[in-house]
């Protein structure tokens, strides 16, 4: 079971947390998308989900307090991408992606055949395999985030958490890796939570949205519960008409502020 629920959750440095009082829950294969104005606290919230910042109230995660688990259980159950990551330049695609076995391997130990196998067979879901033995430093923008994500699947966690996977991508490129997480999640079962600053790429992957503003719970629910023309105005100052496609999604489409007010 790798369902996420969050009791009370507060998320920050000690005596000055940004994210307080936070209830929402993932089931185990769903997608729960963070949303919020710059300073909200979203990333803030994942890296508490993560284990990287201290936190309130409960985590859990299969009915499992995340801050009882031993570090390497939590590496193995949970994992992070960073909105930016640290890539070494020096160290080619299967390297880097190998660093996501460290959580499976033994103390001083080196990765084994298994461990390559997987990382294989990540790279070759990914449209990576051409590129193994590339140095990262080589890749395009859109295939170094998908490096990225290689690595963090090559965990075989049941929570991926992904902190604005589509930051420097352009549409194209961030499509083709949010389908591929979609893909990845429904062919897996593995619970996806992400922070987007795309509202319409939230309401089109995610099954639910939690909407932060000053580091509290403004609305949570379905994309069309939170993303009305009302609630983005109010939390994100923005004019916007909120319209569906031929397909039922939904578009969040910026509109120009009416000069007649």
């Amino acid at each position: 079971m790798t369902g996420l629920v969050l009791r009370g959750v507060g998320a920050g440095y000690p005596g000055a947390f940004a994210v307080r009082g936070v209830d929402v829950a993932a089931p185990e294969g769903g997608w729960l998308s963070i949303i919020g104005p710059n300073g909200a606290g979203k990333s803030t919230l994942l890296k508490a989900m993560a284990g990287i910042l201290p936190h309130e109230g409960e985590i859990l995660l299969g009915g499992r307090a995340t801050r009882s688990l031993p570090a390497r259980e939590r590496a193995r159950l949970i994992g992070y991408a960073p909105q930016v990551p640290q890539v070494p330049e020096g160290l080619s695609v299967t390297d880097y992606v190998l660093l996501g076995r460290t959580p499976h391997l033994g103390l001083l130990a080196r990765e084994g055949r298994r461990d390559l196998r997987i990382v294989a067979r990540v790279l070759d879901r990914l449209d990576l395999g051409a590129l193994a033995g590339r140095r990262l430093y080589t890749l395009s923008g859109g295939e170094r985030q998908r490096a990225v994500l290689a690595r963090v699947l090559a965990q075989e966690s049941g929570l991926l958490l992904l902190d604005e996977p589509t930051t420097g991508l352009d549409i194209g490129h961030a499509q083709v890796l949010l389908e591929l997480v979609d893909r990845l999640r429904k062919e897996d079962g593995t619970t996806v939570v992400a922070t987007l600053h795309d509202l319409t790429f939230a309401a089109q992957y995610a099954d639910r949205l939690l909407l932060l503003d000053g580091g509290r719970v403004a609305a949570s629910g379905t994309p069309a519960q939170v993303l009305t023309r009302e609630l983005v105005h109010q939390h994100y100052a923005a004019e916007v008409d909120v319209v569906s496609t031929s397909r039922g999604e939904i578009v969040v489409a910026p509109t120009r502020p009416d000069p007649a007010h």
